[in-house]
């Protein structure tokens, strides 16, 4: 396993690559709106990993709801693994609180699915299986 990426909320994409992209050098190579998650995606490589900068796209976003109760930070921490149902079903086994019992689709179509901070000391865990090629 490794870090996938890092999901930061944030407001507004194009502030945040005031910092991330302008002050930092990263590059913005790839953005996306993931319908089914109401957000829009911006994708910056860091050595192996990526941030994720996160804008929601209607008031029902969870990363609104975010933004209204803890402001812009980290959201989340993405891992990357090789079978996301048998990552799931182990979780399941050992009494993980699962947000997604079942995978769905991503940025980038890869396939994703959420541990409950509940079950991770506080911390929301993105599960991310990458699109077969």
């Amino acid at each position: 396993m490794k870090i996938n990426h890092l999901g930061i909320a944030t407001k507004d994409i194009s502030e945040a690559l005031k910092f991330w992209g302008d002050a930092l050098g990263l590059e913005n190579v790839h953005t996306e709106v993931v319908e089914d998650q109401k957000v829009r995606v911006a994708m910056l490589p860091i050595g192996e990993s990526r941030i994720e900068l996160l804008e929601p796209t209607s008031e029902d976003s969870p990363i609104t709801k975010f933004l209204e109760k803890r402001g812009g930070g980290i959201h989340h921490i993405a891992v990357e693994v090789d079978d996301i149902e048998a990552s799931l079903a182990k979780l399941k086994t050992q009494g993980m609180r699962l947000i997604d019992e079942n995978p769905r689709i991503g940025a980038e179509g890869c396939l994703v699915a959420f541990v409950h901070p509940s079950s991770t000391n506080g911390v929301l865990l993105e599960l991310v299986q990458k699109k077969e090629v």
